[in-house]
């Protein structure tokens, strides 16, 4: 007789996401952009959940996780504000009212197949944060950069000329469909592991050539620090640490049209901190990216919510802070001077 089909291993991320996407039935609208099958049998679905104003004449933001399976944290937190946000639609009305002049779209696990085999990249060994079609112009570290020597090393981009990974393609089918057919959106990438301080990151990661909204993302960089300076972000261009080949928004933020504004962020959190309070995670491959015990998971879940939330406010606000053209050249100066130096 023939077998039945195996059963992919349970995800309590996805479990949690499509809990939520029941609970906010009424106030979301959620579809699956694609379907990531694994080798040895099963699959997963890859969810977009929106709401808000569909309009395209309102500014949106894009709240997008679990690119790398290994990285979990990331996932959680951006499901968490969904759950957030949809709890308040229940007894929020200055919520409500909000939502008349935005739109949000959610991403929350783009790799399900990553996650579900303890892996950075998806099921076909490729990392998708190098998978793009854009290739650095400088020297990029050794791997880390993007390599296409192997699937069984890490941080492999796919093969030469190749369309881009299925979960890539579907990210870049909502971000143009909702982010940039917009005059303004914004967008956050959760990850973990890099260093002992939490980062946000802008493009460029190919070149250290800064992108032509450089006074717009200081001005962004500027709202929020005044606002919110019990934070200790580093807001920086992910050029400042390395270079790598295939970024996804490198890509995404070159697609915008002319005359639109998309700012993409990557928010890295710090993961070494982790570690460093508790060395025993070093001997789990998730320990290395992941808060381990269940107070500090909590702890991170909370603290990442003011900047998530701020980039919806900032988004619907955006017209009185985004600088005037008298005022570009002021932000523009300033930029280049704290981030490339005075010269």
């Amino acid at each position: 007789m023939p077998q039945a089909p195996a059963s992919p291993p349970e995800l309590p991320e996805l479990a949690a996401l499509e809990r939520t996407i029941a609970l906010g039935a009424q106030h979301l609208q959620a579809r699956t952009v694609c379907t990531v099958e694994l080798p040895g049998g099963g699959s997963y679905p890859v969810h977009a959940i929106t709401l808000g104003n569909p309009s395209l004449d309102v500014p949106a933001v894009g709240y997008f996780g679990g690119v790398h399976g290994l990285e979990r944290i990331g996932a959680g937190v951006v499901i968490a504000y969904l759950h957030s946000l949809v709890t308040r639609l229940a007894w929020d009305s200055a919520l409500h009212r909000q939502l008349e002049s935005v739109r949000l779209v959610f991403m929350p696990i783009i790799n399900p197949g990553g996650m579900a085999l303890g892996t950075r990249a998806n099921p076909q060994g490729v990392d998708l944060m190098r998978n793009a079609p854009v290739e650095a112009r400088d020297a990029v570290p050794f791997l880390v950069g993007g390599q296409r020597l192997s699937a069984r090393l890490p941080w492999y981009r796919g093969r030469f000329a190749a369309a881009m990974e299925a979960e890539n393609q579907a990210v870049c089918a909502v971000v143009q469909a909702e982010l940039l057919s917009r005059s303004f959106s914004l967008s956050v990438d959760c990850h973990s592991g890099f260093g002992v301080s939490d980062r946000l990151w802008f493009p460029y990661a190919h070149t250290r050539t800064p992108i032509a909204h450089l006074a717009e993302m200081h001005a962004l960089k500027r709202i929020f620090m005044e606002s919110h300076s019990q934070y200790r972000y580093i807001f920086e261009p992910q050029s400042l640490q390395y270079l790598a080949h295939g970024d996804l928004w490198d890509h995404l933020y070159q697609q915008a049209p002319p005359g639109r504004i998309f700012l993409p962020l990557t928010l890295e959190m710090g993961s070494w901190l982790w570690v460093k309070k508790n060395p025993r995670q070093l001997f789990s491959r998730h320990g290395i990216f992941n808060p381990l015990i269940a107070h500090r998971q909590q702890r991170v879940l909370r603290q990442h919510q003011s900047l998530l939330d701020f980039l919806a406010r900032a988004a619907h606000g955006h017209r009185l802070w985004l600088p005037p053209e008298e005022m570009r050249t002021y932000h523009h100066a300033q930029a280049r001077h704290d981030w490339y130096g005075p010269k």
